[in-house]
């Protein structure tokens, strides 16, 4: 039976905690995915092969968490995580965010949410629901987001799913690149060039503001958005590596 914690509203957060010893990792996964993804279960697997701690777990909404995925935004999924985090891991960690997760890593780096040891993002993508989203929506695909409140975007990865206008007002109050970006730990970068869902120059704005030194961005030509290849998988694992120390 997968753990369960309350978030305290009722509503139930699945999780998953391997133990283990010295600074842990914890994942967090992107828009409308889940924990059983093929980066989370190498993390998985290779967190338990080095004896390092290691937690995943499922937003509101998502997976086999509770609550409709409609529901979910940008704060509420950052509040679900500082939650899974502050319950069940210890100690200092290394998050590594996938897509929306590197936007909710670095809203709890920058707001210091977690002890955090070092920071990976995996085509991360701040500010997406404005810059990726709504930017790009037409003017009729904005009409029915401002007027019906929910408009179903085709995805190339399953069944469409709803964009609510809850989720792009919700947005604007968690931008993180329109100024400095403080996060006082190491941060690193991997991100495809064919990824079509986060263009590869949005890297290029984290890293513009992140104000620390230690940031370090591979571009991986061939990549696509989820880098989820063996070779990507091997190349995450090299990246974390040198940051547990």
């Amino acid at each position: 039976m997968t753990p369960m914690l309350d978030r305290g509203d009722g509503l139930r957060l699945a999780f998953h905690r391997q133990p283990g010893r010295g600074v842990g990792v914890v994942f967090l996964g992107g828009f409308n995915s889940d924990m059983t993804g093929s980066k989370a279960e190498f993390l998985a697997g290779w967190c338990e092969a080095r004896g390092t701690p290691f937690l995943r777990f499922d937003y509101s909404g998502h997976g086999a968490s509770d609550g409709r995925f409609v529901d979910g935004s940008i704060g509420r999924w950052a509040e679900d995580a500082a939650a899974v985090i502050a319950a069940q891991a210890d100690g200092p960690q290394v998050l590594v965010g996938s897509s929306m997760g590197g936007w909710i890593a670095l809203l709890l780096a920058a707001r210091r949410r977690v002890a955090l040891h070092g920071l990976v993002g995996i085509a991360p993508a701040p500010d997406f629901t404005e810059d990726l989203m709504w930017a790009e929506f037409s003017p009729a695909q904005r009409d029915t987001i401002l007027n019906e409140g929910v408009w179903l975007r085709p995805s190339a990865y399953g069944d469409p799913y709803p964009i609510t206008r809850a989720l792009i007002e919700d947005g604007r109050d968690h931008l993180l690149l329109r100024g400095p970006l403080h996060v006082d730990a190491p941060v690193r970068i991997l991100q495809g060039q064919r990824d079509e869902d986060v263009p590869w120059h949005h890297a290029l704005r984290i890293g513009e503001a992140l104000t620390g030194e230690d940031v370090r961005i591979q571009l991986i030509k061939d990549g696509d958005h989820r880098l989820s290849r063996p070779q990507d998988l091997a190349l995450l694992g090299e990246t974390i590596a040198p940051l547990l120390g």
